[in-house]
């Protein structure tokens, strides 16, 4: 065999080397690498920190003055995600629980948006679900009783804005890290928001 040719075992078992190398990960970590989330900053993307409040896991804490999410999680952890949040006095405070979720969901701005913001009266009608929706790739809708508060937790089609105050009041994260969180988030959710 020459020097510049490679053998078919050597081919075969360098293939399935690099196949084997995507299937590890180091236990008690966690890694989530999105294509094109580099202009984050660091600190907003999604990663698993030490948690010592006093919310039990399975709850979902949003501090809005550090613009963090956090799903709380068992011994101590909780996967935190940068999050949008509402401009000064328009944020829900206090507890919720998720009452609904949807995937692509449709919106209708509220006639308080309206008020605030007249340029918005061009999608009294709603806005379809998909890309190009403000909502983004899911929601989870918050309740208190048997009562829509009509405030969400949705995607967003503005990543960019993620780590600021700018909605009308919801908590937006990215795509990606709504799509995550809609996953692991079953109906009856408890929810804080400090």
């Amino acid at each position: 065999m020459s020097d510049n040719r490679v053998s078919r075992r050597g081919m075969m078992l360098g293939g399935l080397a690099l196949m084997l190398s995507g299937c590890s990960q180091a236990w008690g970590t966690r890694s989530i690498v999105i294509p094109g989330r580099t202009h984050l900053d660091p600190r907003l993307r999604q990663q698993l920190v030490p948690y010592d409040g006093s919310e039990s896991p399975g709850t979902i804490v949003v501090d809005t003055s550090q613009r963090f999410l956090y799903a709380v999680e068992q011994g101590g952890w909780a996967t935190r995600f940068g999050v949008a949040v509402g401009e000064e006095g328009l944020t829900l405070k206090g507890r919720a629980t998720v009452g609904r979720k949807a995937q692509w969901p449709s919106w209708t701005p509220t006639a308080s948006m309206i008020g605030r913001k007249p340029h918005l009266v061009q999608y009294a009608g709603g806005v379809p679900g998909g890309p190009n929706n403000p909502l983004g790739a899911r929601a989870l809708y918050l309740y208190r009783g048997n009562r829509d508060t009509l405030f969400r937790i949705h995607g967003t089609n503005e990543p960019w804005l993620i780590g600021t105050a700018v909605s009308n009041g919801c908590i937006r994260l990215t795509n990606e890290d709504i799509i995550d969180l809609y996953n692991r988030t079953p109906l009856g959710t408890p929810v804080l928001v400090i």
